[in-house]
């Protein structure tokens, strides 16, 4: 029961910091690009009362923790942006999606850069001893770190999918040309039905899992 608590602890900040960051990224882009939609509802604020769904941002990763799930998953209320707003539309689109797993890849490059000084210093204070307290606060923000990598990893190669309504779908939409464009956007309603079924038969392993391995270990060659 202990370690599951610890468990949670140490996973809980990182996916928080991951979805929010992820949502907030998108409102503010849509912001800069003329849509005021996320700014006048509150949402672009990272305080996290403003953007926890109980059931993804703390149910969905709670069971994935407890039951040793070999990935972790989780989100947020989504931030809502009106394209319409966008000065090009169509264009501004496919910024407004990228934001996502792009904040998401400089969250797990950040948690790297942690990593890098934060290991020398535990390191340091196991060999002296005086240093002990520095090890009981380095230490679970090193493993925070590392677990902020991989779950900020999954959620950049997730979202990528180009699939609507996931970033990568927005994506897709925004570049393809018409009717391509269109046909894309019209399986918008039948997306997490078709990602369930992916997940369902272990297909959405093997289509993430090489982008998700390799990023992981492009992210530590630099420890």
């Amino acid at each position: 029961m202990v370690d599951t608590i610890q468990q949670i602890a140490l996973w809980a900040l990182p996916v928080l910091v991951a979805i929010i960051f992820h949502e907030v990224s998108h409102g503010w882009v849509a912001y800069q690009l003329g849509d005021p939609t996320a700014a006048r509802m509150g949402r672009l604020t990272l305080n996290p009362i403003a953007h926890i769904d109980p059931i993804g941002t703390i149910l969905l990763p709670a069971l994935l923790i407890i039951s040793n799930a070999p990935f972790l998953f989780g989100y947020a209320k989504p931030v809502p942006v009106n394209f319409q707003n966008l000065r090009n539309p169509k264009r501004d689109m496919v910024w407004v999606a990228l934001a996502g797993p792009v904040m998401n890849l400089l969250l797990a490059l950040s948690c790297i850069l942690v990593l890098k000084i934060g290991l020398p210093l535990i390191a340091a204070g196991t060999i002296y001893s005086s240093s002990s307290a520095l090890v009981n606060f380095f230490a679970p923000v090193a493993l925070m770190a590392k677990n902020g990598v991989l779950i900020n990893v999954v959620l950049a190669v997730f979202n990528a999918l180009p699939l609507p309504p996931l970033d990568g779908g927005r994506v897709a939409v925004g570049l393809l040309p018409e009717p391509y464009s269109s046909m894309l956007a019209r399986a918008e309603p039948y997306g997490f039905l078709i990602l369930i079924i992916l997940l369902m038969t272990h297909a959405l392993d093997k289509i993430i899992g090489p982008p998700i391995d390799f990023l992981i270990n492009f992210y530590f060659k630099f420890l």
